[in-house]
């Protein structure tokens, strides 16, 4: 599954949604005139009726909110895309940097494993065909013993192998399912804010519902946050698995014989942290600035993923130990 094409899709789904801001202007702009005519009115009354001069500059905000409505995807979404773009890819660009040397120090460990293997006689036969024909076919017929335990040995290598794989990849998946989780939601509120957006600014002009205008720009640049946000939490991962992997890489180099066994388990630990950690996203978020309304979401948000998390730590530490265990007992 590409989640890059998936993540793709989300942002045409974002710009194709935008003309629909257009459809809820003329609704907007007559929730605000009718908003604009009792502003106007009832501050030159009340000026009037207490004999003061007529402040005009207070009057101009329905229009200038009026006038916000009328080119609201350009003016508005315009602007605050365009002055938090250069965020979102300043992050992009760090967490590709950190993920292309991620798959370069993967590739090497690999090697570096392989060739370790296959430079010692016990192990060479477990990881190439080639190896393990030649020392079956220099076995005599005496040592069927020996044969039947090297089948069963390279058997469970295999299955070890599996399992691993199988077990990291599934963490990857969910990872992965959890940053396009988050991307979708931030998506489907970007999309919502947008299409409503002139409908907020248009009963901004009533009295009494002014905070409207402060309120909606500051949840839309929240959530609009959430992505750079992840993709920082993306490359803190990825630099941390990036040292594990020079580690590795360290250890194979002076000491063929190393046991990367607790490298792995610990690989798998860290999967399970940003698992949980992606969750959190829209709490960090709202600590870069401030936005009411979505308590409720961030509370069920974080529950959810304390609970997948305590799931998927439970069944990675048994399935960790019994591969570690069963590697130890192979590579002996």
């Amino acid at each position: 599954m590409d989640f890059n094409n998936l993540h793709t899709i989300l942002r045409s789904l974002y710009d194709e949604m935008m003309p629909l801001c257009e459809d809820m202007a003329g609704v907007a702009q007559a929730i605000a005139g009718l908003g604009a005519l009792f502003y106007v009115a009832y501050r030159i009354w009340r000026s009037l009726a207490a004999a003061e001069p007529i402040d005009v500059f207070p009057l101009l905000r329905p229009f200038v909110i009026g006038f916000c409505i009328m080119f609201f995807p350009s003016v508005v979404l315009g602007t605050i895309n365009s002055v938090m773009s250069p965020i979102v890819q300043g992050t992009a660009s760090m967490l590709e940097g950190q993920t292309l040397d991620m798959q370069k120090y993967r590739e090497e460990k690999d090697r570096l494993e392989y060739e370790a293997m296959m430079n010692d006689p016990s192990t060479a036969y477990l990881v190439d065909d080639a190896e393990f024909d030649r020392q079956i076919d220099e076995l005599g017929v005496t040592e069927i013993g020996t044969a039947a335990g090297m089948y069963i040995e390279r058997g469970m290598y295999k299955v070890k192998k599996a399992i691993q794989n199988f077990f990291r990849e599934l963490l990857e998946m969910l990872f992965q399912a959890a940053s396009l989780t988050i991307d979708t939601i931030r998506t489907f509120f970007l999309i919502v804010l947008s299409i409503l957006g002139p409908v907020a600014f248009a009963l901004s002009v009533w009295d009494g519902f002014q905070s409207t205008l402060t309120q909606w720009i500051q949840r839309y640049i929240q959530t609009y946050l959430w992505l750079p946000v992840a993709d920082l939490f993306s490359t803190i991962l990825a630099k941390i698995q990036v040292l594990m992997l020079q580690n590795d890489i360290s250890e194979l180099t002076n000491n063929p014989n190393a046991n990367l066994d607790s490298s792995n388990t610990c690989y798998v630990i860290f999967m399970i942290i940003g698992i949980i950690g992606y969750f959190t996203i829209p709490t960090v978020a709202g600590w870069i600035i401030q936005a009411g309304g979505a308590g409720n979401y961030n509370r069920a948000v974080n529950t959810t993923a304390m609970q997948v998390g305590s799931g998927a730590a439970s069944v990675g530490g048994a399935v960790a130990g019994n591969v570690a265990g069963n590697a130890g007992k192979l590579l002996k």
